[in-house]
């Protein structure tokens, strides 16, 4: 079994990959302001291929922001983030590459208004990685395919659900065939019953073993599919663990705190 970028895979034995030792995104000593507000205070944090990193914590944590630092779309003010052994690029054509290898997929959709669903899915594979536009379309196709929405593939943003916008959203990531996909609360401007079938999706990826950073408050997700929860608070990695560990015995107070409040509502 291999992944996309063709690395070995193990399997536990129940058909789920489990990750390699192989780290893909390390984070080291990252410190990030707005302003005089120190949003991420120190940040050490490797996510190895085939890793699926679930992280967790109250509002205002710096959650977002740090999914956000790994592609720059936020800047760092200190410390250093490398992807499969190379630091991020500042900017420029190389940092244009980088953002080629690494998905995002993000609370509000951002589709394209105007474009219909197959075209989100081809743009970037056509003008960012040269695909030919017929095998793009047909590659968009299967995944659209795979995300479930493939009778949708004429039709503008516009006229589908959120659940479907987002698992289009999904599947456009998909399409640059990624080495990571980031996910910034993707389910939280969806309404409850949508919710499920984009988790769905996401749980699909992580059985084949795509490696992903996911930031949500969807403790059901964080138990069912993560390889690990990052819990953060104030702009810091209070505790990680595995998903059993970290729901049955938070090691912090403010781990305990957290989990209380939102596991008994």
């Amino acid at each position: 079994m291999s992944d996309d970028t063709g690395a070995p895979r193990t399997d536990d034995g129940a058909g789920i990959p489990k990750p390699s030792s192989e780290p893909l995104v390390v984070l080291s000593d990252v410190n990030k302001y707005f302003g005089e507000l120190h949003v991420l205070q120190d940040i050490n944090l490797t996510v190895h291929r085939g890793e699926v990193v679930v992280v967790i914590g109250p509002s205002g944590s710096g959650k977002s922001t740090l999914c956000r630092a790994i592609n720059r779309l936020e800047p760092i003010n200190g410390g250093t983030i490398t992807l499969d052994g190379q630091p991020l690029p500042a900017e420029g054509k190389a940092l244009a590459r980088l953002r080629a290898d690494v998905g995002m997929v993000f609370q509000s959709f951002n589709l394209f208004a105007h474009k219909t669903i197959l075209e989100n899915v081809t743009l970037g594979p056509v003008k960012v990685k040269r695909v030919k536009s017929t095998e793009a379309k047909k590659q968009a196709m299967e995944l659209l395919e795979r995300v479930g929405v493939a009778n949708q593939a004429d039709k503008l943003p516009a006229q589908l659900s959120g659940g479907q916008q987002q698992r289009v959203a999904i599947a456009r990531a998909l399409a640059m065939r990624p080495k990571v996909i980031l996910f910034d609360e993707p389910t939280s401007a969806l309404d409850p019953e949508m919710v499920q079938e984009v988790l769905d999706v996401m749980v699909g990826l992580a059985k084949e073993g795509m490696t992903m950073v996911v930031v949500t408050h969807e403790m059901g997700f964080a138990r069912k599919a993560a390889d690990r929860v990052v819990f953060m608070s104030d702009g810091q990695i209070v505790e990680e663990a595995e998903p059993e560990t970290f729901f049955d015995n938070p090691q912090s107070n403010r781990a305990k705190d957290f989990l209380g409040k939102i596991l008994t509502h």
